[in-house]
């Protein structure tokens, strides 16, 4: 018995030859092209400087007016510290103010100084001098130096006491000269109100130019003298002539 080759339903179909693959596509970059509105980086830069350019001067004009101008400020540069706001106040019109009169003062009348009814005890002040007091306690100026031992030449000085007379006490009597005085003798002698320089020299038996050569103060026989001046008198110079009797 044969075999038999068993037949296949399908029968094989002839295999295609393999297609050929096509070469590879070079891309080729295409220059993009920009909007016609859009200028390249390259182009703006320079406008762009030149803004900053034009903003730099504007601010350094800004803040030059700002440094030389009187209290003015710019905003971006003022501090915290809000700056007021001046306002203008109106201006009040002169008006017509009325004169006003000066009244006169009255002067007060100066206080009277109590006149003492005794002598008593004075102490000089700054600015004092006899004839100041004197007139002060209205007493008589030739009491109040006699009264004091004093005369025109005499020095005050302040804190001395003094003896101060009451209005009616009488002038001391000065002191009593030596009954006997040799020729030529000389005195102290204290000159009372209405003398004379002829009526000394009868008192005491001498001459007026002797007095005068005796005394510094007195150029010749015609020199006035005053109350309260001492001189020098060389006494008994001439002999005195005897009054007549009837």
């Amino acid at each position: 018995m044969s075999k038999e080759t068993p037949t296949p339903s399908n029968p094989p179909q002839p295999v295609p030859p393999p297609t050929p693959m096509p070469p590879p596509v070079t891309a080729v970059q295409q220059p993009v092209t920009p909007p016609p509105d859009v200028k390249p980086p390259q182009q703006w830069i320079p406008f762009l400087l030149g803004a900053l350019s034009v903003v730099f001067i504007v601010v350094g004009i800004v803040l030059v007016l700002a440094f030389t101008g009187e209290g003015q400020k710019i905003p971006f540069l003022n501090t915290d510290t809000p700056t007021p706001t001046s306002t203008n106040t109106p201006t009040p019109s002169p008006t017509n103010t009325p004169t006003a009169t000066p009244t006169s003062t009255p002067t007060p009348s100066p206080t009277l100084t109590p006149t003492p009814s005794e002598p008593f005890e004075y102490t000089v002040e700054e600015g004092d001098s006899l004839i100041a007091i004197a007139e002060k306690f209205d007493v008589d100026l030739i009491t109040l130096m006699l009264l004091n031992n004093m005369n025109n030449n005499s020095t005050l000085y302040v804190g001395q006491k003094i003896i101060i007379p009451a209005p009616n006490t009488k002038r001391p009597t000065p002191t009593p000269l030596p009954t006997v005085m040799p020729k030529g003798y000389e005195i102290r002698y204290f000159v009372m109100p209405n003398d004379t320089l002829q009526g000394i020299a009868a008192k005491f038996n001498t001459t007026v130019d002797a007095i005068v050569e005796a005394n510094e103060t007195l150029e010749d026989a015609f020199t006035p003298i005053y109350a309260g001046q001492i001189l020098i008198v060389p006494v008994n110079l001439i002999t005195p002539t005897p009054t007549p009797t009837s």
